[in-house]
């Protein structure tokens, strides 16, 4: 089978719905979704959407196995109407984008630098008012988690 068309893994079925969750209880919830055009993305998507209730859905191809660089230049070109977007995507682009915005402080950050496994979430903030200038001002990274993390005991 096409990598591009490979379903979610068993074990991504089950992180997709409890990573959003988590998300959700937090309070937070995507004004946008950058998602690529992949099968196991898309299914990604259709199982964390009903925790999330997210905004539009902005399905693009060249996300499939995109750069970090390629990744950012998406989120940089999103309409500044968006407050909070969600960018569903592939490793090794999306582990090397969330490196490249972490500033290295805090325990976030250390477990940033560890493993990025499937389902994984980077959860950053910026000081910016616009995508645009979203890496140009002060961004910081407020959570790192794992479906693993969610899967031990006090885990919040």
């Amino acid at each position: 089978m096409d990598d591009f068309d490979r379903p979610l893994s068993e074990r991504g079925r089950r992180a997709a719905p409890a990573m959003a969750a988590w998300l959700a209880g937090k309070g937070w919830r995507p004004d946008v979704v950058l998602c690529s055009a992949a099968v196991r993305t898309q299914e990604t998507l259709r199982l964390a959407a009903p925790h999330l209730d997210p905004g539009p859905v902005l399905v693009d191809r060249r996300l499939y196995l995109a750069s970090a660089a390629t990744l950012l230049r998406h989120v940089e070109a999103l309409d500044d109407a968006y407050a909070r977007a969600l960018v569903i995507a592939h490793n090794p682009g999306l582990e090397l984008l969330a490196q490249d915005l972490d500033r290295g402080d805090g325990p976030a950050s250390e477990a940033l630098a560890g493993k990025f496994p499937t389902a994984a979430m980077a959860w950053f903030r910026s000081d910016s008012d616009t995508w645009r200038a979203f890496t140009e001002a002060r961004v910081a990274l407020v959570a790192f988690r794992t479906p693993a993390d969610l899967e031990r005991p006090g885990a919040d």
